[in-house]
């Protein structure tokens, strides 16, 4: 019996128990109390044989003949042979052997005649864990409001190896936010061997070139992709969120551990939060989580001096020096002073660097220069030069041009009219 009938036997048993009235079963059941007295008088009679379908096990009127099934397989088999039964169904209806796709889809399938073709996804294989803690971290950022209604960022770093962590909160996803982030874990463990991160701007850049990178042969890199060149860190780019998904899987567990942590420390502020996140939250995660790696030997290189690290996580553009001795950066100028050991010649290329505490620095062939600030020029009304509009002037009838003559030509008249000169 069908769910339909086991409803039906079910409230028609109450009907026949008296605890419920033919009118109240007819609503239950959702037929008019006609059908009711019909279907409970048969099931009456026949018990559950008379609930079953009496179409059940008969073939329909409209069915195929066999004789026409073999035409329209042989057909197919002909002409259509690879053809979808979509696509076949609607051909064989032009020559006048019409059916329905679907009863076309099952007539290859029971010949053999057509296979299902499913869309598969790409093939992803398996990734094993690195054998070695700091041979490869994963770096992500996770969007989430991690209290009160405005969303912020984790930066979040895992190990591939060992799955040990570390992060910090800021209001954006920013070169700034990866830079610090990265220093963090480099004076925890030190330098990292590669670096597993997605397509963001922050990490990769689809600038051109510059002519000085196409001479040395050096691909076009952000801010923090200069960094990780500096220290000898290889950026990875992961092709989709399941390549990394260790980073990945963590963010589910921190929107679901660290929101009730700020909540039970009254945490509502980024300083209190990085600082909770520094001091107990990552040694809580990695206790518990942590794994050991496969082999015991740490990849990771020991950190720089923080003096060092700071020179290397910031940002820098090369500017030209003006004859003047001084040049433009973020719509700023500034004065190279005179006193420099080493000064840059007219039209020198300078590097200036800006660190992430906002100190500039201008360096020449890797020696700092000294300089200062000085108020960006204006170009006043009296210098800028305004061109008179041209006036036609005719020439004078003394005018050496009016007196050249080729040879065996008349000499040139102050005469207006046309025709021969008289």
């Amino acid at each position: 019996m069908s769910s339909k009938e086991l409803r039906r036997k079910t409230v028609l048993d109450e009907v026949a128990g008296g605890r419920r009235k033919l009118r109240s079963a007819a609503e239950a059941l959702q037929i008019s109390y006609r059908q009711c007295r019909r279907v409970y008088r048969r099931y009456r009679q026949q018990g559950e044989q008379g609930l079953i379908h009496r179409n059940r096990g008969r073939e329909s009127n409209r069915k195929i003949g066999v004789e026409q099934r073999h035409q329209i397989l042989a057909r197919y088999q002909q002409r259509y042979t690879g053809y979808g039964p979509t696509f076949a169904s609607e051909k064989l209806a032009d020559e006048g052997l019409g059916l329905d796709h679907e009863t076309l889809r099952r007539w290859l399938l029971e010949e053999g005649l057509w296979q299902r073709q499913r869309r598969r996804g790409p093939h992803r294989q398996r990734r094993e864990r690195r054998k070695r803690f700091g041979e490869l971290v994963q770096m992500d950022g996770s969007h989430h409001a991690w209290w009160g209604e405005q969303p912020r960022c984790l930066m979040n770093m895992v190990d591939d190896a060992t799955g040990r962590r570390f992060g910090l909160l800021f209001e954006q996803e920013t070169t700034e936010a990866a830079m610090r982030t990265l220093w963090g874990w480099i004076q925890r463990y030190g330098v990292p061997q590669a670096l597993y991160v997605d397509f963001k701007t922050v990490f990769r850049t689809d600038r051109q070139p510059t002519p000085e990178e196409q001479l040395n042969g050096e691909k076009p890199l952000t801010a923090f992709g200069q960094s990780c060149r500096k220290l000898g860190i290889e950026l990875i780019f992961a092709g989709s969120p399941q390549a990394k998904g260790r980073v990945e899987r963590s963010h589910g567990t921190d929107q679901d551990r660290l929101i009730k942590e700020f909540e039970l420390e009254a945490i509502q502020d980024l300083g209190a939060a990085n600082r909770f996140l520094q001091q107990r939250y990552w040694k809580q995660i990695n206790q518990k989580f942590a794994v050991d790696p496969a082999d015991p030997q740490d990849q990771h290189r020991p950190a720089p001096a923080a003096t060092i690290l700071a020179e290397l996580f910031c940002w820098e553009q090369t500017r030209i020096v003006q004859r003047d001795g001084t040049l433009s950066y973020e719509n700023r100028c500034f004065q190279v002073l005179a006193d420099n050991p080493i000064r840059p010649t007219l039209r020198a290329q300078v590097v200036v660097r800006r660190r992430l505490d906002g100190r500039l620095e201008i360096l020449y062939r890797d020696h700092k220069l000294r300089f200062r600030e000085i108020a960006k020029p204006s170009r006043s009304a009296s210098v800028r030069k305004t061109r008179l509009p041209a006036r036609g002037v005719k020439p004078r009838p003394e005018h050496p041009w009016r007196r050249f003559r080729l040879r065996g030509t008349p000499a040139f008249s102050n005469r207006t009219q046309r025709g021969p000169a008289p």
